[in-house]
């Protein structure tokens, strides 16, 4: 094969990929801007009734990803769930929450299993040269390069109840949005101007304080979930950053700051 044929065929490749590329920026593009339809605006505010508090600007915005997201992931049904209009857009709706004002995405996501209600898991633990396994019940699960995991009955009530603190979709979401950065560990990646060395210091100490206030029987704000990890401190801060946003800028100011910042959104003045 002689070289010019050779720098031909590559050329054409590289073509068809940036053609390839173009088209799927601009299929993005389209579905970021598009609206939902008026049933799925009102079934989406029917089950998230959080959403009625959003700036009209912001709303629009979450449509648009709405739209992206339900067109990059697949629902999957376990136990016997028929997965429904419902669920896919208050899933959908919840989820994109975290990221509406920021250019933050979950770029590995493709799946999300729905279960009816709370389901079984396995869990491994390493001690030494043994290793233990248990299973656990749970209403969520996340993992960085797999799918999301929802208990419907979690997801629903979780979203109608809008001031309790508790929402599995949140959770497993801010879970989603921490791995961006290559590790679920509670420190996701921060938007340009945002110190990290900051982030680390405020989530530090209010997470050793959690853990004390825990640890003593202390009633807390935040779940009491969260002092089992750096991560699931960030997961439940998020949580009540979104439901309890005014009782934890009054209790813990900094990591309200913070998630602000992260997010690029004011759940105090929404109310």
């Amino acid at each position: 094969m002689s070289h010019l044929l050779i720098v031909g065929l590559i050329c054409i490749g590289l073509g068809f990929w940036l053609y390839r590329r173009r088209k799927a920026k601009e299929a993005r593009q389209a579905l970021l801007q598009s609206p939902l339809s008026e049933v799925e605006r009102q079934v989406t505010l029917e089950q998230v009734p959080l959403l009625h508090n959003m700036p009209s600007d912001l709303r629009a915005k979450l449509e648009g990803k709405m739209n992206l997201f339900l067109d990059q992931v697949e629902f999957i049904g376990c136990n016997g769930l028929e997965i429904t209009e419902e669920m896919e857009l208050s899933i959908a709706a919840q989820a994109c929450l975290l990221v509406v004002n920021t250019d933050a995405w979950y770029v590995h996501l493709r799946t999300v299993l729905v279960y009816p209600g709370a389901f079984k898991s396995k869990t491994t633990e390493h001690d030494g040269y043994v290793v233990r396994e248990a299973e656990v019940i749970r209403s969520g699960e996340s993992w960085q390069y797999g799918p999301v995991i929802l208990s419907w009955a979690h997801t629903q009530q979780g979203a109608i109840n809008t001031e309790d603190g508790h929402n599995v979709v949140l959770h497993e979401f801010a879970h989603q949005l921490d791995s961006l950065s290559g590790h679920t560990d509670g420190a996701p990646l921060l938007p340009n101007g945002q110190s990290f060395a900051e982030w680390d210091r405020v989530f530090a100490k209010s997470y050793k304080r959690h853990i004390k206030k825990v640890e003593a029987g202390h009633k807390t704000l935040l779940d009491a979930y969260g002092a089992t990890l750096p991560e699931e401190f960030f997961a439940v801060a998020v949580e009540a950053f979104f439901e309890k946003p005014a009782a934890l800028q009054k209790e813990e100011p900094e990591v309200y700051a913070q998630i602000k910042d992260l997010l690029q959104l004011d759940p105090v003045v929404w109310r």
